[in-house]
C-alpha cells in the first residue's frame, strides 16, 4: 500500500455521534487499503434524520460540514416509489427526491448516491469502504461461494446491481430475505459484488471489530493461496531505455491527451505492483478484461490504454504510435484514456492537474492489487458492459468526480507546469510563490534542498493537490540538472515554462578579483543557463512535436547588468551580457520546437538577500569595497543606489512577475531582453 496505516481512532464519553462519525470516516478514508480518492461512504442516523457523506467529499479529511442531513421519512417514501423503466428518468427522479429530502434546503452539497442504502441499513453508524482484500473477494469468479464457505450467515452477499436506487432496493430485499432465512436482525457485513464492503453498528467499536474480523479472515484465506504473479512472468524494459522512454512518453501524453490549449498533467508509476502487470506476460489481457468496480470507471476509466512501444523507438515513431492508439481508444470507448500502461515500463495517469492525475494513478494501482488478489482466488470477475455503460453515463457519478477534482485553476499561469531554478530565496522563491498563486504547478529547484522543500510544502498546504515540489538542482552540474528534470517529468509529465533564475554575485575589481571567483560567477550565471536549456529543451520539444500548435517558454532572469556595464562587478555583468547572447541564439534555434526564449532584466532587488543579507549582501560588499565614495553605512549605500533609479525604488518580485506573464502570454515575441528597471536602463 502507498502509506502507513492511519492511527486507530479513540473515542471518549464526550464525543457526540457526529464526532464519532468524523473519526470513523477519517480513519478508513485515510487508509488506501480501504478508500481511494472520493470513494467510500459513511453515515450516522437518528430516528428522523440521516447524516450522510456529501457526494465527492473525501473521507480522509472530512469535517462535520461535509455531511448532508436528510429527512428519513422522505427517503422511505422515495424508496416506495415504482421506478421508471427509463434509467435516465429514474435517476433524475431519485436525484430530485434526495435533494428535496435535505433538511437544509440552502446547502449546495448533494448527498451520496447511496443515501437510501444507508437509510435502510440497521445500526446508527454505517461505513461503506472499498477494502482491497474485500474487493478481491467481491471481484473474483467464485466470490459468492467463497463468502458463504468462509463466513456462512455472518456476511450477506449481494450480486452486482447498479449503484443508487436499484442497489438500495436490492439490499432491502436481500436483508428481508436474510431475516426470514436466519432469524437474525442483520449480518456482520454486507459484501457487494464488484463494489465494496458495508459494515453497520450502533457503536463505533462494533464497526471496527466487524471490519477487522471480515477483512482479516479474507486476508488470511488469501495468504493460504499461491503467491505466484497472476499476471504471468515479468519482463522489464532494459534499464538504459527506461529514462529515455519516460522522458518521451510522459511529455507526449501531456500534449496528445490535451482537450484544450493547456496540456495535461501526467504522473508516472513504476512500483513493483504496477510492473507486475505492465511487465507480465498476461498483463495486457488482464488490463483489458474490464472494470472491477464503479470507482475505477469514475476516476481511472473503464479500460486503460495498453501501449506497446514500437521496435523503432525513435521519438517520432513513439509519438506517432501513441497518437494512433489514443485515437483508437477514443473511437472504441468514446473517451480518451486516463491511464496508459506501457509494456515493461509502468503506467502513466493523466488529469487536468496533479490531484486528478494522481487520483487516477492511485485508483488504478488499487485495481491492480484487487486483480492480483482476485486472481489468486481463482480468477477475476469484471463488471458487465451494460453495467459499465450505466456508470459512464450516470450524471451522479460525473458530479462526484467533478466535485472531488474541483474546477480548473484560474490565474495568469493557470494549468501551466513551471520550473524555477534558484528558488530557495530571493526572486526565485517569490516568483515560485507568485506562479502558484496564479494557478501554476511549480517545481522549485536549488542547491538548498531544505529551503525549496519547505517552500513547496507551504505552497501545497495553501493550494493543495501537490501543486509544488522541491528538489535539489545544481546548475553547475549536468548530472544534477538531468536528474532534476527527470524527477519533474515523472511527477508532472513535463513542464511548460522553465525559468532560469539561479545566479550568484561576487563583487570585485578587475584589478584584484581572483580567477577562482571569476570562474565561479561565470560557471553559475552563464554556463548554468546553457546547461539548463540543454536539458529542458528536449522535453519541451517533445510536447510541441506531439501538438504542433503548442508553444512553451524558457525565461532567463537576467539583470540590468546584462544591458549595461557594472563598475567593479565585471564577472557578474559579463556573465549576464553573455546570457543575453545565449537568449538570442537559443531563440533562433529553438523556435522550430515551439520554444520561445526570452530574458527579463530586473533592476536591483534591494529587499532580497542578494542585496540585504547582513553578512554577504551587496550593500555590505559594496560598503567594504568602497564602491560608493563617502558611504559610511549600509543605508548610505542603499540610498545611493535608490537615487540612481528614476522611480526612486528598487525592483520587486511583482514587477518581475508581470514581465514573466507578458512573455508567457505573448505568442509573437522571442529573443528579447525585457528591462524592468524603473527607468534606470532604457533600450536604444
Amino acid at each position: 500500500m502507498e502509506s502507513a496505516e492511519p492511527m486507530r481512532p479513540t473515542f471518549t464519553p464526550t464525543d457526540s455521534p457526529m464526532d464519532i462519525l468524523v473519526k470513523l470516516s477519517r480513519y478508513y478514508g485515510g487508509d488506501p487499503d480501504f478508500v481511494v480518492a472520493g470513494g467510500g461512504n459513511t453515515s450516522m442516523k437518528t430516528e428522523d434524520v440521516l447524516h450522510v457523506k456529501a457526494s465527492g467529499v473525501a473521507l480522509a479529511s472530512i469535517e462535520a460540514s461535509g455531511f448532508v442531513a436528510l429527512g428519513r421519512k422522505n427517503l422511505s417514501d422515495l424508496l416506495k416509489e415504482e421506478p421508471a423503466k427509463d434509467a435516465a428518468a429514474r435517476e433524475e427522479r431519485v436525484k430530485q427526491g434526495m435533494l428535496a429530502a435535505r433538511v437544509k434546503k440552502d446547502t449546495a452539497l448533494r448527498p451520496s448516491v447511496e443515501a437510501i442504502l444507508h437509510h435502510i441499513l440497521p445500526g446508527r453508524f454505517v461505513v461503506h469502504t472499498h477494502s482491497t482484500h474485500a474487493g478481491a473477494l467481491a471481484c473474483c469468479q467464485e466470490g459468492e461461494r467463497l463468502a458463504r464457505e468462509w463466513f456462512g450467515d455472518e456476511v450477506l452477499w449481494v450480486s452486482y446491481v447498479d449503484p443508487g436506487f436499484l442497489l438500495a432496493r436490492a439490499v432491502a430485499q436481500a436483508l428481508s430475505d436474510y431475516r426470514s432465512r436466519t432469524g437474525r436482525g442483520c449480518p456482520e457485513a454486507v459484501l457487494l459484488q464488484n463494489h465494496g464492503l458495508i459494515v453497520a453498528g450502533d457503536e463505533p467499536q462494533t464497526i471496527l471489530r466487524r471490519t477487522d474480523r471480515v477483512v482479516g479472515r479474507i486476508r488470511a484465506q488469501i495468504d493460504l493461496t499461491s503467491r505466484e504473479n497472476v499476471f504471468g512472468a515479468v519482463t522489464r524494459l532494459e534499464s538504459d531505455r527506461v529514462r529515455q522512454s519516460i522522458e518521451v512518453i510522459a511529455p507526449a501524453l501531456r500534449a496528445l491527451l490535451a482537450d484544450g490549449p493547456q496540456l495535461k498533467v501526467v504522473t508516472f508509476d513504476d512500483s513493483d505492483a504496477t510492473l507486475s502487470l505492465a511487465g507480465g506476460s498476461e498483463g495486457r489481457s488482464m488490463a483489458l478484461i474490464g472494470p472491477m468496480a464503479p470507482d475505477q470507471i469514475v476516476y481511472a476509466g473503464a479500460f486503460p490504454l495498453w501501449f506497446e512501444p514500437p521496435e523503432q523507438e525513435t521519438e517520432d515513431a513513439v509519438i506517432s504510435a501513441l497518437r494512433e492508439e489514443i485515437a483508437k481508444h477514443a473511437r472504441t470507448l468514446g473517451f480518451p484514456p486516463k491511464v496508459v500502461v506501457v509494456r515493461g515500463l509502468g503506467l502513466f495517469a493523466a488529469g487536468d492537474d496533479f490531484q486528478s492525475a494522481d487520483i487516477a494513478r492511485q485508483m488504478y494501482r488499487s485495481v491492480i492489487d484487487v486483480m492480483a488478489l482476485a486472481g489468486r482466488l481463482g480468477g477475476v470477475h469484471p463488471m458487465t458492459e451494460t453495467s459499465r455503460r450505466f456508470i459512464e453515463g450516470w450524471e451522479a457519478e460525473a458530479h462526484r468526480r467533478a466535485t472531488l477534482s474541483g474546477s480548473r485553476s484560474v490565474g495568469r499561469a493557470a494549468g501551466k507546469v513551471t520550473v524555477v531554478t534558484g528558488a530557495a530565496q530571493g526572486f526565485g522563491l517569490e516568483i515560485s510563490q507568485g506562479l502558484a498563486a496564479q494557478g501554476a504547478h511549480v517545481a522549485l529547484t536549488d542547491i538548498n534542498a531544505e529551503g525549496v522543500e519547505r517552500t513547496a510544502r507551504q505552497i501545497c498546504d495553501r493550494f493543495g493537490g501537490r501543486r509544488a515540489m522541491g528538489l535539489i538542482m545544481d546548475v553547475t552540474s549536468m548530472s544534477s540538472i538531468a536528474e532534476g528534470i527527470h524527477r519533474i517529468v515523472r511527477m508532472y509529465g513535463g513542464f511548460d515554462v522553465f525559468i532560469s533564475n539561479a545566479g550568484v554575485l561576487t563583487a570585485g575589481s578587475v584589478k584584484t578579483q581572483s580567477e577562482k571567483e571569476f570562474d565561479f560567477v561565470t560557471d553559475v550565471n552563464y554556463k548554468g543557463y546553457f546547461r539548463c536549456v540543454q536539458h529542458a529543451a528536449p522535453v519541451l520539444a517533445v510536447q510541441h512535436k506531439a501538438l504542433p500548435t503548442y508553444t512553451s517558454d524558457i525565461i532567463q532572469i537576467n539583470s540590468k547588468s546584462g544591458l549595461a556595464g557594472s563598475n567593479r562587478n565585471g564577472a557578474y555583468a559579463g556573465g549576464k551580457f553573455g546570457g543575453i547572447g545565449l537568449t538570442q541564439s537559443f531563440a533562433l534555434e529553438l523556435i522550430e520546437d515551439g520554444i520561445k526564449v526570452n530574458a527579463v532584466c530586473p533592476g536591483n532587488f534591494f529587499d532580497g538577500p542578494l542585496w540585504s543579507d547582513p553578512e554577504h549582501g551587496l550593500f555590505v560588499q559594496y560598503l567594504r569595497s568602497g564602491k560608493i565614495p563617502g558611504a559610511k553605512t549600509v543605508e548610505d549605500v542603499r540610498r545611493a543606489y535608490e537615487a540612481r533609479v528614476p522611480m526612486r525604488r528598487g525592483c520587486t518580485t511583482a514587477d518581475v512577475l508581470k514581465a514573466i506573464y507578458y512573455l508567457m502570454e505573448q505568442q509573437y515575441e522571442t529573443g528579447q531582453a525585457v528591462p524592468v528597471t524603473g527607468g534606470q536602463i532604457m533600450l536604444h
